[in-house]
């Protein structure tokens, strides 16, 4: 259970905002104050703090930077939660290292939403990170924390489904953050046949790699679903680049990851069998987009697209999807596929 420390002065406002996150299944640790507020995240680790900026005996700020100089609490998401809704106190807070700002009043809906995404954004960060996360210095979260106020500040387009985000041989402009939906990346080779080479759920970027080779879209990117994305600017990006180490080595390890996840694709279409394959596929998709590990994780998405990702035809997918089902590896609901055995198509993959 994900423990949430909630910093706030105000009794009912306290006690209200508890018990919501409680039923959410939170566990909850509630503090008056932020002398308290600081005491309590000392003895329990938080997962995510929530607190007040106005407040008697140490102030929302206060409780900012005193949980910014402890190396054992300075990654943890902060959410700023305040009245004060003036553009400066909000610029402030950013500046300082929050992660997120919410005026009051506020729904359930908008709390509970916050949470959520930035709690997946730290699993994000950890996941390119891994042990470096927890061990940053105050400068290096600094620097991943301009990143942040970059993307947070960034304008935000909206892409249907099937959209096209950027073509192959293209000049990049700019740089993509998924804020909410589905992307993948495909090649077309002169046949008009269609390979997917990446995907991409919320929380990652986009179209990086040609700005940091200098050179034109090698795919095209497509939204696989209704999806939300902050556009950067190519000459911020780069700058960003040029003076934060951190941010620096945290592209450096997307695109290491980037290359080994293409070998081990290309790997698999040259040698392994089509039932390998899909089940291959349908692990890899789970894996990326079941970020609640939920049971019986369900995606809907074509089979066109499974065919693509899986690099054989749609009549082959479809057919191996048949066979799974009267495996009970997985089922199929209104189009969607939910995925009953994990661990045995997992074992395909041996």
């Amino acid at each position: 259970m994900l423990r949430i420390l909630l910093i706030e002065d105000n009794d009912e406002i306290r006690e209200n905002t508890a018990e919501i996150l409680e039923l959410a299944n939170y566990k909850v640790d509630a503090a008056a104050n932020g002398k308290i507020g600081v005491a309590k995240a000392l003895e329990n680790t938080p997962d995510l703090i929530i607190c007040d900026v106005m407040m008697p005996v140490l102030d929302g700020y206060g409780v900012l930077h005193l949980i910014q100089k402890n190396e054992s609490l300075q990654s943890i998401p902060f959410i700023f939660l305040t009245a004060k809704a003036e553009r400066g106190d909000f610029r402030k807070g950013m500046e300082m290292g929050a992660d997120d700002y919410i005026t009051k009043p506020f729904s359930d809906i908008e709390l509970l939403t916050a949470i959520e995404r930035r709690i997946s954004k730290a699993k994000h960060w950890k996941a390119i990170l891994g042990d470096a996360y927890a061990q940053l210095k105050p400068s290096e979260s600094d620097n991943i924390l301009a990143l942040h106020s970059l993307i947070e500040n960034s304008d935000a387009n909206f892409y249907k489904k099937k959209q096209i985000i950027y073509s192959e041989g293209n000049h990049p402009v700019r740089i993509f953050y998924i804020q909410k939906g589905k992307v993948k990346t495909f090649k077309t080779n002169d046949d008009g046949k269609e390979l997917t080479v990446a995907l991409y759920g919320e929380g990652d970027y986009v179209g990086y790699t040609a700005i940091l080779e200098g050179s034109v879209y090698k795919e095209t990117a497509e939204a696989i679903e209704d999806t939300t994305l902050a556009v950067m600017g190519k000459e911020e990006f780069e700058k960003l680049l040029q003076e934060n180490k951190s941010v620096s080595l945290q592209f450096i390890k997307l695109l290491a990851h980037s290359v080994t996840e293409r070998e081990k694709q290309l790997i698999g279409i040259a040698y392994n069998s089509l039932r390998k394959r899909v089940a291959e596929t349908l692990v890899l998709l789970q894996d990326k987009y079941n970020t609640n590990k939920a049971e019986n994780f369900s995606i809907h998405i074509s089979r066109e697209d499974l065919a693509h990702i899986a690099g054989t035809a749609t009549e082959s997918i479809i057919r191996t999807l048949s066979d799974f089902k009267s495996e009970k590896l997985i089922d199929i609901k209104e189009g969607s596929i939910v995925i009953l055995d994990l661990k045995k198509l997992s074992s395909l993959l041996n």
